[in-house]
């Protein structure tokens, strides 16, 4: 899959979350206001905050996207991160503060206006549109995975396009809300008491902490220049090591420059009859090799090193 074909599949999946969040929220909005359930108000906050995390996702990506020049000869890939970074701090303070001061107020005050059917069509509409956007974040999920020939939740885990880990998180948490807000309302609704409202509420804003923790400490070690998986490092490795020219690869740095760009930097010992031009065109063979395995790979920079003999001191020659 080509690079532009991802980043247009990553668009696509987070104007498709967008859309539907933007839609839920106002839904969530009328049936909170009209019913005056804490979880359904702490279910819009959950949606508004979502809705405007896509937006700040979709800036990440365009931002991120923008070709190398000569201020930044690396490109403009870690300004997603900060996009992404600031869309989870919002998440943190305005969907998860909101829903557990609410949650609180309501336990305290308990009151509820009593209108329970249209907080139980909008849970149920809401759930049928977040199960499809959900869908479509697995099934990128899945074929980033096989790409990256790893399962899907390693490549959850490792992966540098957050905009793709922020939608499944944030699809998966908005599941588990509609579940927490209807076991409330209904527990509500049985015993005519506003505690379990109250307490579904709280519970749909620890949900956001968590998702929102997760994809700050993602972004953060992104933006600090987080290495490559150890298993792809070792076949980066061995990739150079097969060059004919190279006798062993004494130090191998890489950094995700971006969600498709990766920087791998080597000391590389050469064998000592290489000449010059033998030295070029193995480079030559170690970028192609590299690229063709990794197309995610941007830049490959081998510095020749003197090869050492025992004891780890340099041979002279």
């Amino acid at each position: 899959m080509a690079d532009a074909e991802v980043k247009s599949e990553s668009v696509g999946t987070v104007v498709v979350a967008g859309a539907a969040n933007l839609a839920i929220a106002v839904a969530k909005l009328v049936a909170g206001l009209i019913s005056g359930s804490a979880a359904m108000l702490s279910e819009a906050a959950h949606s508004v905050a979502d809705t405007t995390t896509e937006v700040l996702l979709y800036l990440a990506l365009r931002r991120g996207a923008r070709p190398a020049d000569t201020r930044h000869p690396f490109g403009y890939g870690k300004e997603s991160y900060v996009w992404a970074f600031l869309a989870a701090l919002f998440t943190f303070v305005a969907g998860a503060g909101f829903a557990i001061t609410h949650g609180v107020t309501t336990i305290l005050v308990h009151e509820h206006t009593g209108d329970y059917l249209i907080s139980y069509v909008v849970l149920a509409v809401s759930f049928a549109i977040e199960s499809v956007s959900l869908a479509r974040a697995v099934r990128q999920v899945r074929r980033e995975s096989r790409r990256w020939r790893a399962t899907p939740r390693r490549y959850l885990r490792l992966t540098a396009d957050t905009t793709v880990k922020a939608v499944f998180l944030e699809d998966t948490a908005a599941l588990i809300g509609l579940l927490i807000a209807a076991a409330g309302l209904t527990l509500s609704h049985l015993t005519g008491d506003e505690l379990y409202d109250g307490i579904a509420s709280i519970l749909i804003g620890a949900l956001l902490l968590v998702v929102a923790g997760i994809l700050a400490r993602s972004n953060i070690s992104l933006l600090v220049g987080r290495a490559v998986s150890e298993r792809v490092h070792r076949q980066i490795e061995r990739e150079l090591e097969g060059v004919p020219t190279v006798d062993r690869v004494d130090t191998l740095m890489t950094m995700f420059l971006g969600p498709e760009d990766i920087l791998v930097a080597a000391k590389v010992d050469f064998r000592d009859d290489a000449t010059g031009a033998d030295i070029e065109a193995a480079s030559d063979e170690a970028e192609r090799r590299l690229t063709d395995r990794f197309p995610e790979i941007a830049y490959v920079f081998l510095d020749p090193t003197r090869s050492r003999g025992p004891g780890g001191r340099a041979r002279t020659t």
